[in-house]
């Protein structure tokens, strides 16, 4: 057996990005532990492999003391019994999986020059075991497989969880002056914090005020490059698998049938509560899993593309365009309520709250010149309505494109 010996550039090379990273960290984040709900276990609350769920909490301070974001962790979905075993032994699958401390940073940051209308108020990370967006509830348990479908559990715990920490009341020492609450999620939990918008709002007091935030997860029904229904098919079974349809908004299934309602496209333009989404036109998760899945280019033709926009030929591009207007037609169900809250920026990306660099920083991403963290904090506040999509790529400098690495595998 023989050893390689470490180039020595190449380890001090590591070791001065690594202190970088640590330097970065200390003054844009910072680690917080993580609480688990046991007493969710006794409802039936749990993770695909049964597991209490899990929430990290970094409390409010001054004048935020009684205001509360809560944010739901994103990851994808698992829509039958072999994609749920593929992730039950993994932290999206099991809180036994997951690290007892994240950084916290962008619209976490308790730092006002880094989020200054959120930095003081109890702001919580809910992580993500239960594969469905938080709307499964299905009682009988296999014991071949051990999989819990309780996403809708975990959602009402976790809540319930929270309310009994203070979230339910407000010391209201100035009788103008509310608890104040947002529901707010990246990707899958983007998704959630749309599903779960009202009744989120529902169980907080009538006189709280509480508005949503969409990042990343306002996901459209579209076509993939060979005309085929791919997203549709995924989210038809993740309904079916997880038994959601009971859980999804009324409003929604009242109308169309329960698989369409996981699209918000579909399930939004009936929410009551305000709502901002957050979103590149181009969404690199949607364009790497939606519009060109592994399964719709055998020949890995997108591959490159999908890495790195800046690889895209000009057919791609074309057609990536193409995507671009089907995301903007799906956006209108919306209207042009004052209420309704709108960032969509022209930038090869996913998420992009949860990043200090994408979130509030002197090179974030810009429209009408404001940051996100400007426009959201505005639109919360009633400062000033935003409501603004970008010109299309390659036009906006300010944006922040994901690279991926070339051994990762993009699809679902």
């Amino acid at each position: 057996m023989t050893f390689r010996v470490m180039d020595k550039g190449f380890f001090f090379g590591w070791l001065n990005v690594f202190a970088c990273l640590l330097i970065l960290l200390k003054t844009d984040g910072f680690y917080v532990d993580i609480t688990y709900v046991q007493s969710a276990v006794a409802k039936g609350a749990v993770c695909l492999d049964g597991s209490p769920p899990a929430y990290h909490w970094d409390k409010g301070f001054g004048a935020g003391i009684d205001n509360w974001l809560v944010h739901i962790e994103g990851g994808g979905w698992c829509n039958n019994v072999t994609t749920c075993l593929a992730r039950k032994n993994t932290r999206l699958g099991s809180s036994k999986q997951m690290v007892k401390q994240i950084a916290f940073s962008g619209l976490f940051s308790n730092k006002p020059q880094f989020n200054p209308d959120f930095y003081n108020w109890n702001r919580i990370k809910v992580r993500y075991c239960d594969g469905a967006s938080f709307t499964g509830d299905v009682e009988a348990v296999d014991p071949a497989t051990n999989l819990h479908f309780r996403g809708a559990r975990i959602w009402r715990a976790i809540i319930d969880d929270l309310l009994a920490k203070g979230m339910r009341t407000a010391k209201n020492v100035d009788a103008e002056i509310y608890l104040q609450a947002i529901l707010s999620g990246c990707s899958a939990g983007g998704l959630t914090s749309i599903l779960h918008c009202d009744d989120f709002h529902s169980l907080l007091p009538a006189t709280t005020k509480v508005k949503c935030l969409a990042d990343a997860g306002y996901f459209i029904n579209t076509k993939d490059l060979t005309g085929t229904q791919h997203i549709q098919e995924i989210y038809s079974d993740v309904v079916k698998t997880h038994d959601s349809a009971k859980n999804l908004p009324v409003s929604c299934t009242s109308r169309v049938a329960p698989s369409l309602c996981f699209f918000p496209q579909y399930a939004a333009q009936t929410i009551r509560t305000p709502l901002f989404i957050l979103n590149a036109a181009y969404d690199s998760w949607q364009i790497k899993n939606i519009l060109a899945p592994g399964v719709a280019d055998p020949h890995g033709l997108w591959h490159s593309c999908k890495l790195d926009i800046k690889n895209c030929v000009s057919d791609q591009i074309k057609t990536m365009q193409g995507f671009r207007l089907e995301f903007l037609s799906a956006l209108q169900v919306l209207g042009s309520s004052p209420t309704r809250g709108m960032f969509i920026n022209s930038c090869y990306a996913h998420c992009q709250s949860e990043m200090q660099e994408t979130w509030l920083r002197d090179d974030s991403p810009v429209l009408n010149n404001k940051t996100i963290a400007k426009a959201i904090g505005d639109w919360y506040y009633d400062r000033s309505p935003f409501q603004k999509i970008d010109c299309p790529y390659p036009c906006d400098s300010s944006c922040h494109n994901r690279v991926f690495d070339p051994q990762e595998r993009p699809e679902l």
